[in-house]
Parts: C-alpha cells; sequence; structure tokens
C-alpha cells in the first residue's frame, strides 16, 4: 500500500474545507447553505437540520484536531447557535428543514437530525468550553435514547403488521457514543457500546452470509419483504469502521477482526464487476429492489470504504486489504473529486458519469468528504509513522 497522508491532508485543507468556507455560509441568518451546484453557486436556500449538524460538528472537529482557527470555531458556532434557537421544537426534538431564515418547514420526523445535532454540540463544547452546549449535548442525546425504539413517533406511516426495527440507529449510536464519551457517565458510554456491538455484530450481521441486513424483525430473524431483503453496502461498511474504533478502545482484537472480515466480505459481495464501483442497494435474494437507484455509484459509500478499509490495514497488515484499498481508492478519485472546482460530485450511474454535478444538496453536506479526507489521513500518517508504509 502506498503512503497516502500528504494526498488526503491537502485535498481537505486546500480543497474541500475552501468551497464550503467560500460558498456554504449565510452570514444574514446563521447556519449554512448546502445546496450547492457544480461551483458552489446556492441553487436552493431550504435547510436541512441533519446537514446543519453535520457541517457544525465537522468545522468543530477542525479546530479541536487539526489546528484552532478562530475562523473554524465562528463557523462551527453559527450552525450549533441556528440549530438551538431555531431548529428544535418545544420538545427538544430536531426539525428536518427549515427556511433559511429558521421557519419550520418539516416535522421532526428524522431522529438522524438529532443525533447530529448532538454530535455537534458535544464536539463545539469541547472547542469552546462551553457548559451551555455540553448540557444541551446530553440532554439531546438521552432524548434519542427515549425515542429509540420508536423513533418516529407519531411520525411513523408504517403500521404494525410487518415490524422491523433498522440497522440505522444503532450504527450511528456506536460512534455518537464515543463522540460524547466527555459528555456522559461512564456507565451510560458502557451501554450504549455494549447495545450497538450486540445490535451491530450479532443481530444485523447475518451468520450465514457474513453481511449486514438493513432491517430484521424484532427477534433478529429475516424476513422474506423488500425491506427485509434490502442491503445498503455503504452502511454496513461504515460501521465497521465504527466498531475497529471501539475495538480499539476496548483492546478487542476479536472485534477488530469480526469487523475486517465483514469489510472484506460486503465488498465481495457488492462490487460492480462489470462497471466498478459500489452498488448502492441491493437485494439479499438477487431479486429487483425497490428503490430505483440501486445501481448508482455515490460518494458516501465510497468514502466510507475508503476509511474502513485505510483503518483495517493499519490494524491488520493483509494484502487482500490492500488490494481492495487500491481498487477502491482508484475508482473513486477518478470519478467523484473534482480538482477544478473543489469537493466532490455525489452521484454517478452505474457506469461512472457524473449523473448530478451538484456539490451538495438535501442529502449532500460539509460531511463524509472532509470527514473521510480527515480520516484517512490521520491512519494513513499514523501507519508512515509506524513504517507500517513506507515513506
Amino acid at each position: 500500500m502506498k503512503p497516502q497522508s500528504a494526498l488526503y491532508k491537502d485535498s481537505l485543507l486546500n480543497n474541500v474545507i475552501p468551497f464550503w468556507e467560500k460558498h456554504s455560509l449565510d452570514i444574514e441568518n446563521g447556519g449554512y447553505f448546502t445546496c450547492l451546484d457544480s461551483k458552489g453557486k446556492v441553487y436552493d436556500t431550504d435547510k436541512f437540520m441533519w446537514l446543519q449538524g453535520r457541517q457544525a460538528w465537522m468545522f468543530a472537529s477542525l479546530y479541536n484536531q487539526v489546528e484552532q482557527k478562530e475562523k473554524w470555531l465562528q463557523i462551527a458556532k453559527s450552525g450549533v447557535d441556528f440549530i438551538r434557537d431555531k431548529g428544535m421544537d418545544a420538545h427538544g426534538n430536531v426539525y428536518f428543514s427549515l427556511t433559511a431564515d429558521g421557519k419550520p418547514l418539516v416535522q421532526p420526523y428524522n431522529i438522524f437530525s438529532d443525533c447530529f445535532a448532538a454530535m455537534a454540540f458535544g464536539q463545539y463544547a469541547l472547542a469552546a468550553n462551553d457548559i451551555k452546549y455540553k448540557d444541551l449535548a446530553k440532554k439531546t442525546y438521552l432524548n434519542i435514547l427515549k425515542r429509540r425504539d420508536n423513533p418516529k413517533g407519531l411520525y411513523e406511516k408504517t403500521t404494525s403488521q410487518r415490524p422491523l426495527k433498522s440497522f440505522a440507529l444503532p450504527m450511528i449510536l456506536s460512534n455518537l457514543v464515543l463522540e460524547l464519551e466527555d459528555i456522559l457517565k461512564p456507565e451510560e458510554v458502557e451501554q450504549t457500546i455494549d447495545f450497538s456491538i450486540k445490535e451491530v455484530m450479532e443481530v444485523f450481521l447475518d451468520k450465514k452470509s457474513g453481511i449486514i441486513y438493513e432491517f430484521v424483525k424484532p427477534d433478529g430473524s429475516l424476513e422474506d419483504s423488500f425491506n427485509g431483503r434490502l442491503l445498503n453496502p455503504g452502511h454496513g461498511i461504515e460501521a465497521m469502521w465504527f466498531m475497529i474504533d471501539i475495538a480499539l478502545r476496548r483492546k478487542d482484537k476479536e472485534l477488530i477482526h469480526k469487523a475486517v472480515k465483514t469489510i472484506i466480505n460486503i465488498l465481495d459481495y457488492s462490487w460492480d464487476h462489470e462497471f466498478g464501483g459500489i452498488l448502492y442497494f441491493m437485494d439479499s435474494k438477487g431479486q429487483p429492489p425497490q428503490q430505483l437507484e440501486w445501481d448508482q455509484k455515490l460518494w458516501w459509500v465510497h468514502l466510507e470504504t475508503l476509511v474502513a478499509l485505510a483503518k483495517a490495514y493499519e490494524q491488520i497488515q493483509d494484502p487482500e486489504i490492500a488490494q481492495w484499498y487500491t481498487k477502491v481508492h482508484d475508482y473513486s478519485w477518478r470519478h467523484f473529486a473534482d480538482p477544478e472546482n473543489g469537493e466532490w460530485y455525489g452521484y454517478l450511474n452505474r457506469r461512472g458519469e457524473v449523473l448530478l454535478d451538484l456539490k451538495g444538496g438535501k442529502w449532500k453536506g460539509c460531511f463524509h468528504v472532509p470527514r473521510a479526507m480527515l480520516q484517512c489521513w490521520r491512519a494513513f500518517e499514523k501507519m508512515e509513522n509506524n513504517n507500517i508504509i513506507n515513506t
């Protein structure tokens, strides 16, 4: 495996972050514009709250982990203030979307808005040494746990005829709890880690196939339906680097090996051998998926895979991991990166051609690209410093 830290560091600091600094800041109302075209022009001013939380978290993380730039701290503050002052209902739940000036558009049906708000509050509290945001981060986290068994609450549209539980929540909790470790009580941290490991690695990880399912029955068994057969390779792989982080914290070598094996299993299953890249959705039985975008290639899937493989190789220097990293790296940088205008394209068709040339929208914001750049930079830097990779 080649040394890569300089590539990721340069891309983060000289390409990706400057793009968002230049184009996304709403100076008038606070918060951020995320609907940006290929060159950064704002094409819609609605604000999607999970993206507000993600961007605030990202800039606070840069302040805490890279350099204490006052500009980065102020950008993060703009986001957390907007969420706190405009983005939460009377019960502390975070709306899904608002107008530019902070009027609610979509009710708080999506618990992930709350998860990323909690992450943002916690990271900003650490950066600014702000006790009020520390308390708000904990309050938001505890509110998430209250909603864990029924995340959408009164906004749930399905009936009780086919109950299924989703992989997404235990997956995100496994990362969120580490983000808030300095804020929560030790027993709260350990309880959530135990819950996440059990759900991710024993319930949603299928023992027979070795891959992750998106939905299972409440008892953990599989359901033969559209949702029951649904596979989201990107989610499964992203969760595995969360598991590696947890395993390192607990010095659990068995969990590391199990997570790495799962990454390889998912890649073997989901790689498009005809056109390259990782498929977005799959059906576990090879039936037609209900998602019409199933064969698109998405930025976040490939970026999270690069992070997972970098972390995997840092722990286990297996040639198969290196081969997969090279394959995913070459595809991703060739098809998604835009060195001319900055940032990465988000959506390709199956053949690898740009399908939408936006750099941000309702689902894509300042998160997966810069986070992956930071994670890969740091992982490769450690490997180079420890002579795992010769520089």
